[in-house]
């Protein structure tokens, strides 16, 4: 009997264990995501079980660019970056590999080397390699791998195994292969793909032919050739495609097919399937918290459910007994428990009882149910409250909202206790819930998400996933306690009021447990005063904005809708006019054909997925100036975006109610820490062009009211300053001069008056720039400017500025060794491809590593700056409202009789918000409207 050999696609596991478990992915309490690693070690486990292979080979992609692109530029340039979970994984995967005895390969090198550069060759061009010499060697082979593409591997001695979506494996032999893709020889897969493309692979194909036509072209030609070389035999467009795509063939033709003479030697001996180095296993899999792996491999050392400490709290001095939090991250069977006991409170003498048992409580935790997601028509449907792990209670509200105010007035006193902590899921949405029953919450805030946002600020923060991720806990979803009979939910006031009350105090309790995890975290992780004198205080600021709201000239929006739209329409004829004829202006693939078919203003056109020609903003952006017609397309798709964006939308956002626009400030969205906000999407509003600035005409304050505005002067160049430490910028902004021109003056050199307006354009640029990490290449393109003029700015730059060349270098050496950058607040970003060999994903990160900490440090200023404020009005008794907030800018609708007041108070907590080595400066204006005041 012949030895088997099993070779494996590694990243093709690697990316369907990621991908499966993308909504509930598995994170230990380090944060890494282990689900590539466990899914890839579970498949291995299960097929070397089955299979029974007497040696193994584990067959990985190289690290540099595969040859194939040498050949084709544009191979797999459609596919997004490889997800930073997986980067981080593969290392691991490659030590459990060493550790299970397997043998791994990958390859760096082709023929297509020359000097420093290198092409590798892939996994699948290792697993054909292999499989002929070891076929050669007397060997049957089975191929691990979901790529159809391997079944031009498959013969009588080469057999393959695909993972089912479904679970469990499909074995593909040689009439399987054949019948599969009614082909009369496994090498007629390659013609196949050549025929039909591959969108993953970005293999173009022919155009016009899907798989179907292509199995008929190879059943009625038997192979490419043997079709280009008959085209006559074709008709009508089908041979015009054919005829057209010949090139496009043989070019896929070449990429499809694998290679079968990669350097890679099989090895009988390093590649036997040996006994396994459990210790060392096991050492991987418990410091991954792998626990299952554990039990896998090791049952006599599997560990009984662990159990970590409930700690008795230091931020909330918390004396409530709450008992234990349980970690079982790797537990996949039913990890639910029924331990706990959850009460439904009706009656009037139980809801005494329990506001009675809250009051006596030095934290408690609650949740609003509510009939909508909108606080400004939504009603209180109940409350759920617990203090206690595995017990909650839920409060019933009377439909009826007379009723209901009664019964949430009971509990007034215990909101509005400033000694009781409160926590909570998204506490922001509740509080703003209860102040439309008259409650005001205060005290002491904990909110979980916004903990696990400074824990973990790149991942989920929804309850459902870190009730997962952290408890293994699985929550029951709104979908599932609402649902009726067949598809359609029930509205929650039709819910069985037992089922109602178990999933609303399955929040409760739930949430309390995430507490119990995060408090002791942000304390261990040095965020603790982040989180409570910054994060907490500001999310009471914001519920303030977002119940204020700003209101919009509604009737001035109306008149600039048609206005902008004739111009609109103008645009469209001057594009016909310029194009010759009439098209559609929104289709992509009409627009493509245009620039491309008829203008030629592209040698190599970018193709979609779909294989039409890339008509993005960037793509036209670059043809700006070479056909007035494309700077037309360019106008009308703006002033179109702005239209639909804000225009004609704004005007459907204003509340019936209050009259007012209430947009929502996200606080845990952005991975740098600023703030978002949606509907409407404030952050977006374009301020440079004269569009925008329109726009901004429109939000007004207040009746009887000014608009007041307040933003930052080049904040992160001053952030900049200080944390490089640079003498020559910090004496440029103590100067009190223009820093672009003192930069121009300095780069330059010659002295600051006889700087030009260029020359001060092109250090301006280049200040923003190095602050996001600008190439030579990127400043030439902002500039215009040649890439060599632009790289001898950049040179300039340093050198007059060595501090903050000596800061970037820094900022990506310590990244490098820590794994996150940090702002002067120790917020933190996680940045795990610091250290990846795939350079674009590299030069990602390593920009991260110089802007997060300046980014991320303005926006701690910023938001200090706001809850000063905030308590600076409350103290003094300003009425006057503090109404949006865009990245370094906070807005104002002012009493007149109060605006000198109010500036100075704005100015001063703006200016102060922290002691830099260099000042702060704020632009305070006032005006009828937001662009008046700007």
């Amino acid at each position: 009997m012949k030895k088997k050999l099993l070779l494996v696609d590694a990243y093709a596991l690697i990316y369907r264990s990621y991908f499966a478990f993308i909504r509930n992915p598995l994170v230990n309490s380090q944060g890494v995501n282990t689900a590539p690693m466990v899914g890839f070690c579970r498949v291995m486990d299960e097929v070397i079980a089955s299979e029974q292979p007497d040696n193994v080979i584990v067959a990985f992609d190289g690290s540099v660019r595969p040859f194939r692109f040498k050949i084709y530029d544009q191979y797999k340039a459609q596919r997004e970056k490889t997800p930073e979970d997986i980067l981080l994984a593969v290392p691991v995967i490659k030590r459990i590999l060493d550790a299970y005895c397997i043998q791994w390969v990958d390859c760096n090198h082709s023929p297509y080397d020359s000097g420093d550069e290198h092409y590798s060759y892939e996994a699948d061009d290792i697993i054909g390699t292999l499989s002929v010499k070891a076929v050669e060697a007397g060997y049957s082979v089975v191929m691990l791998t979901p790529d159809k593409d391997y079944a031009q591997l498959v013969n009588s001695d080469v057999n393959m195994l695909r993972p089912k979506s479904g679970g469990g494996y499909e074995f593909y032999d040689l009439p399987r292969v054949l019948s599969e893709w009614k082909i009369s020889d496994p090498r007629q897969m390659i013609d196949f793909l050549a025929l039909a493309g591959d969108k993953s692979d970005n293999i173009p194909g022919c155009a016009g032919v899907g798989d179907v036509r292509a199995v008929q072209l190879i059943e009625q030609f038997g192979s490419v050739e043997g079709l280009l070389s008959r085209t006559a035999e074709l008709k009508g467009k089908l041979k015009d495609n054919v005829e057209k795509s010949a090139g496009d063939i043989r070019l896929s033709y070449t990429l499809a097919q694998i290679a079968l003479d990669a350097p890679v030697d099989f090895d009988q001996e390093a590649s036997r399937l040996k006994k396994e180095n459990t210790e060392e296993l096991i050492k991987i899999f418990n410091e991954y918290e792998m626990k299952s792996l554990v039990k896998r491999h090791s049952p006599s050392q599997a560990p009984s459910a662990e159990k970590k400490e409930g700690t008795q709290l230091s931020l909330f001095e918390n004396s409530v007994d709450s008992g234990s939090v349980e970690f079982k991250y790797e537990n996949l069977g039913d990890i639910n428990s029924t331990d706990h006991v959850y009460k439904l409170i009706e009656n009037e003498d139980e809801i005494d009882d329990l506001v009675a048992k809250i009051s006596a409580m030095k934290i408690f935790c609650f949740d609003t149910e509510t009939t909508s997601t909108n606080t400004f028509c939504a009603e209180l449907v109940g409350m759920s409250f617990s203090w206690k792990e595995g017990e909650a209670f839920f409060v019933l509200l009377p439909g009826d909202r007379e009723q209901a105010q009664k019964v949430v007035d009971k509990f007034k006193p215990v909101f509005s206790d400033e000694k009781i902590a409160k926590v909570g899921q998204n506490l922001k949405f509740d509080i703003m819930m209860l102040s439309h029953y008259g409650v005001e919450v205060r005290g002491r805030m904990f909110d979980t998400m916004i903990a696990h946002y400074l824990l973990q600020p790149e991942q989920r923060h929804g309850m459902d996933y870190l009730a997962e991720s952290y408890l293994r806990y699985k929550t029951v979803t709104y979908e599932e306690m609402t649902a009726g009979g067949g598809s359609k939910s029930l509205p929650i006031r039709m819910v069985d009021k037992n089922r109602l009350a178990d999933y609303a105090a399955e929040d409760a309790d739930v949430t309390f447990k995430l507490y119990n995890v995060f408090a002791p975290l942000l304390k261990d992780q040095g965020l603790e005063k982040l989180f409570s004198d910054v994060e907490m205080p500001l999310m009471s600021v914001l519920v303030k904005m977002e119940l204020a709201g700003v209101r919009l000239d509604v009737p001035y929006l109306g008149r600039l809708s048609a206005a902008m739209n004739s111009r609109l329409k103008e645009i469209e004829q001057e594009i016909y006019d310029g194009a010759g004829y009439v098209f559609n202006i929104s289709s992509p693939r009409q627009v493509g054909e245009l620039i491309v078919d008829r203008l030629h203003l592209i040698e190599k056109p970018k193709k979609t997925k779909t294989g039409q020609y890339s008509t993005t903003e960037a793509v036209l952006d670059s043809l700006r100036g070479k056909s007035p017609v494309v700077d037309k397309i360019l106008d009308y798709r703006a002033l179109k975006k702005l239209i639909s964006t804000y225009v004609d939308a704004l005007p459907k956002l204003v509340d019936e109610k209050t009259g007012k626009v209430h947009t929502s400030f996200n606080q845990a969205v952005t991975s740098t820490g600023r703030l978002s906000s949606s509907d409407p999407n404030l952050q977006n509003i374009p301020v440079r062009d004269d569009l925008g600035k329109d726009i901004r005409k429109a939000f007004v304050p207040d009746d009887g009211c000014v608009f007041l505005s307040s933003d930052y002067s080049q904040i992160e160049l001053r952030v900049l300053a200080h944390m490089s430490g640079d003498e020559n910028l910090i004496a440029d902004f103590k100067s009190g001069k223009d820093v672009h021109a003192a930069t121009a003056a300095k780069i330059f050199g010659v002295p600051v008056d006889e700087v030009t307006k260029d020359m001060r354009r092109k250090a301006k640029t280049a200040n923003f720039g190095i602050i996001y990490g600008i190439s030579a290449f990127g400043l030439a393109q902002r500039l215009d400017v040649p890439r060599e003029e632009a790289r001898q700015l950049i040179d300039g730059y340093y050198a007059s500025y060595p501090g903050v060349k000596k800061f970037i270098e820094g900022s990506i050496e310590k990244v490098r060794g820590c794994g996150y950058a940090e702002t002067l607040f120790h917020r933190r970003r996680f940045l795990p491809d610091i250290n990846s060999r795939n350079a674009n994903v590299r030069g990602f990160a390593e920009r991260n590593a110089v802007n997060a900490p300046i980014q991320g440090t303005a926006a701690d200023i910023i938001k200090i700056a706001m809850v000063n404020i905030m308590r600076r009005f409350e103290k003094e008794g300003i009425k006057s409202e503090m109404i949006t907030q865009v990245h370094d800018e906070l807005n104002f609708s002012v009493l007149p009789d109060e605006l000198d007041r109010v500036k100075q108070i704005v100015v001063d907590e703006m200016e102060h918000a922290v002691e830099l080595k260099v000042p702060l400066e704020v632009d305070c204006r006032s005006g009828e409207n937001w662009l008046e005041a700007h």
